[in-house]
């Protein structure tokens, strides 16, 4: 039997070394480093906890370019939050932490922007934030490494500069839940698939942008990624 629209396309993110890999779903890790938490109001190791970005909101950006994000609509405060992602390989259910890295294909350098004002009213009304964090372009992701280039990411210097000034600034070992602890939780509540991204959480610093701002996003061993922000 034939579709009757055409199917959507898949998005595809630049591999170091060549090749694409191709997005299945994008899992977000909440409040993930301890000073980050605080500057959101909590404090404390709490039981990890996850939200969802379509697909399609990826938006590669290969190796020496700028990518350019635009603007969303219905905002005044687009956020920034720097993120280690992390690439699955192999699909699983209920993974234990001892066999998570087993299921990781490669890591990359990525963004978790964010409509802070809209995913603030939403927490004020108790209703879920989708639409401060699922929209269009929300996932900036620079090309992806393959896990056995960069066997120290477990503690590598995470940070981000917007127009040359130091916004974030950390290491991957200050993660509260580290990439197996998380791996095993997420695969607890769903399977697994290749192709699946795991935004691992953002340290303290996020803050807004604007129109015309450039982000620098590093990692310790990875490919950087460069955004702009356009009108």
């Amino acid at each position: 039997m034939s579709d009757v629209i055409a199917a959507p396309a898949v998005v595809r993110v630049p591999v170091v070394g060549g090749g694409t890999f191709p997005v299945h779903r994008i899992y977000c890790v909440g409040r993930n480093y301890v000073e980050h938490a605080v500057e959101m109001g909590h404090t404390g190791r709490e039981a990890p906890f996850f939200f969802m970005k379509p697909a399609d909101a990826t938006l590669p950006v290969p190796a020496g370019q700028t990518g350019e994000m635009h603007y969303p609509s219905l905002t005044r405060s687009l956020h920034h939050e720097m993120e280690l992602v992390v690439a699955i390989g192999k699909g699983g259910r209920n993974i234990p932490a001892a066999q998570a890295l087993e299921h990781v294909w490669g890591y990359a350098v990525g963004l978790d922007m964010t409509r802070r004002d809209l995913q603030n009213d939403m927490k004020k009304q108790g209703r879920p934030w989708c639409i401060g964090k699922g929209f269009e372009e929300s996932a900036p992701i620079g090309p992806i490494t393959p896990a056995a280039q960069v066997p120290h990411i477990h503690d590598a210097e995470i940070s981000l500069t917007v127009n040359g000034e130091q916004r974030q600034k950390s290491r991957t070992a200050k993660l509260i839940w580290n990439i197996q602890e998380v791996i095993e939780h997420l695969s607890a509540a769903w399977t697994l698939a290749p192709g699946d991204l795991i935004y691992s959480g953002t340290p303290e610093g996020v803050a807004a942008v604007v129109a015309g701002d450039e982000l620098l996003g590093r990692i310790d061993g990875l490919e950087s990624l460069k955004l702009k922000i356009v009108g």
